[in-house]
C-alpha cells in the first residue's frame, strides 16, 4: 500500500547495503523525498516514510537493514527540523530500542542516529529524557570503545541541551494544548517544561546502586550538571539518591571517590546556604512585623490622645485591628516560616537568591547518613560524620531526636584507629553533648509504665497557665514522645557503651549518664531499672578512669535516692566485694574514698556498719572491717569523721562510735584502733585484755605491726602528744605497753621501744595505774567519764568478745574439716601402700613407722611455727598445734597484765622475750 511507494527500490536496496557509503547515499535520498513532502505538506507521506523505517529497517532481523533504517531515521530528522516534534513518538522509540542491541555496530549507529535527532529537536529531546538517560548509563559500560565514544558524544549534548533548556523549554505540543487562562500564571517554575525532574529522580535512585566503575562515573557527571542548574534545586532531592551516593566513596577509582567527594561537598555547602537564608528571611519577617505592630500601636495611641477625656467614646470608634493589639498579640506564638513564605507569594519570580525556597527533608537524611556512622569504609564514615557534626548547627531539634542512634554509632568511633575519624567523632560527641545540656527537658517524668492509661494521664498532667487542668483535647499528642529526645532509649545505647573494649568510649558513656542524670534525675537510672548492677559490675573495671566517673555517677545517684534506696546500694556494694575479693583488693580503697569525697562518710560508714554487723560471713565482715579501718585511718577524705569520733562528748559522737563499734568487733585490731582514734584509751586497755584469750596468729601480728606503723604516721600525732601528760592519760600507757607485749621482737617493736623509752625517761610512768583504778582516776582519764547515759563500754565489750567466740568457732570448724581431709587422705595412702606390698607383717610395720614419723614430725612443725590455724595438715597434728600454741598465748597474757602494774616495762620485756622469741620466729616462718 503506501508504505511500498513511500520508497523506491534503489532507496530500500541501498539502505539495506552492508557498505556504509550506499546506506549513506540512499539516506540522503531520504532526506530529499522527507523535505520535498515537507515543501508539499505532505505529512501522510512523511508518515508512510517514517513508519517504512521504523518496520521494514530499524525492526528487521538483518543488522546491516537496522543499520540503514537508523540512519534513514537520522536523516529524515535533519530534514524535518523544527517540525520533527510531531514525529518524535515514531523515531525515538525504534532508536531506543537499538541501543540494547546485541550487535556492537547496531549499537554505535543507534548513538550516531539519536546524536542526529537530539540536535534538531533540541529542547524536544527532553520530552524522552529518563529513556535517553537510562540508554546511555548502560551503554556508558560497554566493552566496545568505538560505542563508548559515540555514547560519549551524544552524552555531552544531552548535557548542552538540559543545562540550557531544562527550566524553561515547553514542548510545543503542550503549548498547543494549553488554554489561555493557564498561560498567564507565572512560571517562575513552569510545570510543563518538557524536562522534569521529580519524574527522573526515581530513575536516578534506580541507577546510582550500579557497581560498574564507567556507570557511576557517568552518573556523578550528571549529578554535577544537574546541581550546578540553580533552578533545579536538585539538593531537594538528595534524600532520594544520597545513600548511593556515599557508596561511590568507596570505588577503587581514585577519580570516582573525588568526583563524589567533591559533590557531595557542594550539596553541604547547598545545605548550609539554605539554612542562611531561610534564618535571615526568619529574622527580616520578624523584624518586619515588630515594626509593622510598633507602628499600629503608635496610632491607636494618637487616635487615643485625640479623643481626650472621652476615652470610652474613642475606644468605640477605633479600628477593628488596632483593638486586638496587645502583649498577647505581640509575644504569642508565632510561625515566623510562614510570615517569611507568604510574603515572597504572588510577586512573580524576582530576583533569584541561592537557597531560597529550597526545602530540605533533614529527617531522611540523617537516617541516611545514621547508616553509614559505622561504615567499615573509612571515608564514607568520615563523610557521615562530617554532615552530621554540620547537621548539629543546621537542624538541631532533628539531630536531638536521633540522639540515642547516634550515641550508639558515634561513642565506638572515638578510638578510632585512623586519627581524622578519631578527631571528627570527638567533636562530634563534644558538640552532641553541648545541644543536649543546653536543651531543656519536659516536665513530665518518663519513668513510668509505658503506655499510660486516660485516667493515669490525667491525673498527672500539670495545670495550665490561666489554673485551669488540661483535657485531652488541650494537649497536642498524648504519647510517650513528651520529650525532645527518648531518655530511655538514650541511657540503654550508654549502658550498652559502657562495656565497650576502648577505654575512650566507656568514659564517654559515663560522662554522658552524669549529665542527663544531673539534668533529668527523675527519667533516668532508678535503682530497679537494671542498670545499677551494671553500674556497680564496672567498678571492676581495668581503668582507673572509668572506675572515677563510675563512681561518681554512683554517688550522684544515691544521693537523689532516698534512705531505703541508699542503704540498698550500700548492701550491693558489699556484696560485689564479698562476691569479688579481688576488687575489694585492687580497687577497695579507691571506691571507697571516692564515694566518701562524693557523699557524706558519716551515712557511708554508719551503713557499712549496720549492714556488717549482721553480715553471715564473717571471714569477710573481718576482712572489709579492716579495709574500712585502714581507710579511715589514712584517708585525708575522712578527716572529718576522724575529728567527729574524737568527739564523744556529744550524743551524735557517742552513737557514731557505737555504731562503728559493734561490726568493728569483726577484727579485733581493728575495735582497738577505733578506741584510739576516739580516745577511749580506757576501754581500749580492758579490750587489750580480751586479747589473751584470742588465738594469737600471723594475720593478728600483722595488723598489730601496721598499727605500730600507723602510730607513728600523722593521724595519730595527738595521740603521741597525749604521752606528754600522763595525768590526763594513764590508760594510753597501758594501752601501748599492751601492745608492746604482744609484739615479737620486729622493727615495730623496736619502734613502739623508743617511743615508750622516749617518755619514760621522763619520769612519768609512776602514774601508770597499777590496779583496777578508782572511780576519782576513771573520771580523770579522756573521754572515760562518759554519762550513764553514754556509751555503756561494758556492754560493747560483752559484744566484742561474743563476736569473737563466734570467729573462733569458725575457725575450729575449718580447722576440724581440714584435718577430716587429711586423715581421710593418709587412710587412703596406707590401704595403697599396703596393697602394692607382698608381705602383710612388714607392710603393717612399715605403716605403723610412717605414721609415728607424720605424727612427731606434724607436732613439731607446729611447736616451731607456733600457729595453730594455718599450720594444721592433719587431725592429730591439729589438736597438738593448738595445745603447744596455748602456752606461749598464756605468756603473752600474762605479759600484757604485769604491764600494767610494773614501774619498768622493759625489765618485764626482757623477762617475756623467749615465748615472744617464739612467736617472732613463728612470724618469720610464716612469711
Amino acid at each position: 500500500m503506501a508504505d511500498t511507494s513511500a520508497l523506491n527500490a534503489q532507496i530500500i536496496r541501498g539502505l539495506n547495503d552492508r557498505v556504509y557509503e550506499k546506506r549513506k547515499a540512499a539516506a540522503l535520498e531520504v532526506e530529499k523525498l522527507i523535505r520535498e513532502h515537507t515543501a508539499n505538506k505532505e505529512p501522510e507521506k512523511i508518515k508512510a516514510i517514517l513508519n517504512k523505517l521504523v518496520s521494514d529497517f530499524a525492526g528487521s532481523q538483518q543488522a546491516n537493514s537496522r543499520n540503514g533504517g537508523l540512519i534513514g531515521l537520522a536523516a529524515a530528522s535533519i530534514a524535518l527540523g523544527p517540525n520533527v516534534a510531531v514525529h518524535l513518538d515514531e523515531i525515538v522509540p525504534p532508536v531506543l530500542a537499538c541501543f540494547s542491541d546485541q550487535d556492537s555496530r547496531v549499537r554505535y549507529y543507534a548513538c550516531e542516529s539519536m546524536y542526529n535527532i537530539a540536535k534538531v529537536s533540541k529542547g524536544e529531546i527532553l520530552r524522552y529524557f529518563n529513556e535517553v538517560f537510562d540508554a546511555m548509563s548502560k551503554l556508558a559500560a560497554d566493552s566496545e570503545v568505538s560505542v563508548k565514544n559515540g555514547t560519549e558524544l551524544l552524552d555531552r549534548l544531552i548535557k548542552d541541551i538540559v543545562a540550557e533548556q531544562s527550566t524553561t523549554y515547553v514542548s510545543t505540543l503542550v503549548l498547543a494544548s494549553m488554554s489561555h487562562d493557564d498561560s498567564t500564571e507565572p512560571v517562575s517554575m513552569p510545570r510543563t517544561t518538557a524536562f522534569s525532574l521529580p519524574r527522573f529522580i526515581p530513575l536516578l535512585a534506580e541507577r546510582i546502586q550500579a557497581k560498574n566503575p564507567f556507570t557511576r562515573n557517568f552518573l556523578v557527571s550528571w549529578i554535577t550538571v544537574l546541581d550546578s542548574i540553580p533552578d533545579l534545586e536538585l539538593v531537594s532531592f538528595l534524600p532520594d539518591f544520597l545513600d548511593g551516593l556515599l557508596q561511590f566513596l568507596s570505588d577503587q577509582n581514585k577519580d570516582i571517590r573525588n568526583a563524589t567527594s567533591s559533590i557531595l561537598a557542594n550539596f553541604l555547602a547547598e545545605i548550609r546556604e539554605a539554612f542562611e537564608v531561610k534564618e535571615h528571611q526568619k529574622q527580616q519577617a520578624m523584624k518586619s512585623y515588630f515594626v509593622e505592630q510598633q507602628r499600629k500601636l503608635v496610632v491607636a495611641s494618637e487616635t487615643v490622645s485625640e479623643a481626650g477625656e472621652s476615652v470610652k467614646d474613642g475606644s468605640t470608634k477605633g479600628d477593628g485591628d488596632d483593638t486586638t493589639l496587645g502583649p498577647n498579640s505581640i509575644d504569642g506564638d508565632i510561625n515566623w516560616d510562614a510570615i517569611s513564605l507568604s510574603e515572597t507569594e504572588g510577586r512573580g519570580k524576582g530576583s533569584w537568591v541561592p537557597g531560597q525556597g529550597v526545602v530540605i527533608d533533614y529527617v531522611r537524611i540523617v537516617k541516611i547518613l545514621m547508616e553509614h556512622l559505622c561504615s567499615t569504609e573509612e571515608e564514607i564514615q568520615a563523610t557521615a560524620l562530617k554532615w552530621i557534626n554540620e547537621f548539629i548547627h543546621i537542624a538541631k531539634e532533628v539531630i536531638i531526636s536521633f540522639t540515642p542512634q547516634l550515641i550508639s554509632a558515634v561513642l565506638p568511633s572515638l578510638a578510632h584507629s585512623v586519627p581524622t575519624i578519631r578527631n571528627s567523632a570527638v567533636e562530634l560527641n563534644k558538640n552532641l553533648y553541648k545541644i543536649i545540656l543546653e536543651t531543656p527537658t519536659n516536665g513530665l517524668p518518663s519513668l513510668q509504665p509505658p503506655p499510660y492509661s486516660m485516667v493515669a494521664r490525667e491525673s498527672t498532667l500539670p495545670s495550665a497557665p490561666n489554673g485551669s487542668a488540661y483535657t485531652p483535647t488541650s494537649l497536642p499528642s498524648i504519647d510517650e514522645h513528651t520529650d525532645p529526645f527518648d531518655y530511655q532509649t538514650t541511657v540503654e545505647a550508654l549502658v550498652r557503651q559502657s562495656r565497650n573494649i576502648h577505654e575512650e568510649t566507656r568514659v564517654a558513656s559515663l560522662d554522658w549518664l552524669l549529665m542527663l542524670h544531673k539534668k533529668a534525675p527523675k527519667k533516668i537510672l532508678a535503682i530497679d531499672d537494671g542498670t545499677f548492677p551494671v553500674l556497680l559490675d564496672i567498678l571492676s573495671d581495668s581503668s582507673e578512669e572509668v572506675v572515677k566517673r563510675d563512681l561518681q555517677l554512683l554517688a550522684q545517684l544515691s544521693s537523689s535516692f532516698e534512705d531505703e534506696y541508699f542503704t540498698r546500694f550500700m548492701g550491693d556494694l558489699l556484696r560485689s566485694f564479698s562476691n569479688d575479693r579481688k576488687l575489694l583488693e585492687t580497687r577497695g580503697s579507691l571506691i571507697i574514698r571516692n564515694l566518701c569525697l562524693s557523699l557524706n562518710s558519716e551515712r557511708i560508714y554508719r551503713s557499712f556498719a549496720e549492714i556488717l554487723e549482721k553480715e553471715e560471713d564473717i571471714e569477710f565482715a573481718s576482712s572489709m572491717v579492716q579495709n574500712l579501718n585502714s581507710i579511715l585511718i589514712t584517708s585525708p577524705e575522712l578527716s572529718d569523721l576522724r575529728k567527729r569520733l574524737k568527739n564523744l562528748d556529744t550524743k551524735d559522737g557517742q552513737m557514731l562510735f557505737t555504731t562503728l563499734y559493734k561490726s568493728w568487733c569483726h577484727n579485733p585490731v581493728a575495735t582497738f584502733s577505733l578506741c584510739l582514734l576516739a580516745q577511749a584509751y580506757e576501754h581500749a586497755a580492758n579490750l587489750l585484755q580480751s586479747f589473751a584469750d584470742l588465738d594469737i596468729t600471723v594475720n593478728l601480728l600483722i595488723q598489730i605491726d601496721k598499727l605500730v606503723q600507723l602510730l607513728e604516721s600523722p593521724v595519730f600525732t595527738y595521740l603521741r602528744l597525749q604521752l606528754l601528760e600522763p595525768e590526763k592519760n594513764p590508760y594510753l600507757y597501758k594501752c601501748l605497753y599492751g601492745l608492746l607485749m604482744l609484739l615479737p621482737q620486729s622493727s615495730a617493736f623496736a619502734s613502739l621501744k623508743n617511743r615508750l623509752t622516749s617518755v619514760s625517761s621522763m619520769g612519768f610512768l609512776h602514774l601508770i595505774p597499777r590496779s583496777a583504778p578508782s572511780t576519782d582516776l576513771k573520771r580523770q582519764s579522756t573521754k572515760s567519764y562518759i554519762k550513764d547515759d553514754g556509751i555503756k563500754f561494758q556492754d560493747l565489750l560483752t559484744h566484742f568478745r561474743t563476736v569473737q567466740t563466734k570467729h573462733e568457732k569458725t575457725r575450729k570448724q575449718a580447722l576440724h574439716s581440714l584435718g577430716r581431709s587429711g586423715s581421710q587422705t593418709t587412710r587412703s595412702r596406707r590401704i595403697r601402700d599396703r596393697d602394692r606390698t607382698s608381705i602383710p607383717a612388714s607392710g603393717s610395720n612399715l605403716s605403723q613407722s610412717i605414721s609415728t614419723k607424720n605424727n612427731s614430725g606434724n607436732i613439731s612443725s607446729i611447736e616451731q611455727r607456733g600457729n595453730p590455724i594455718t599450720g594444721a595438715s592433719t587431725s592429730s597434728s591439729g589438736i597438738s598445734g593448738s595445745l603447744h600454741a596455748d602456752q606461749p598465748r598464756r605468756r603473752l597474757s600474762a605479759a600484757s597484765s604485769t604491764s600494767a602494774t610494773s614501774d619498768h616495762g622493759n625489765t618485764h620485756s626482757r623477762s617475756q622475750s623467749p615465748p615472744v622469741s617464739n612467736v617472732k620466729r613463728s612470724s618469720l616462718h610464716r612469711k
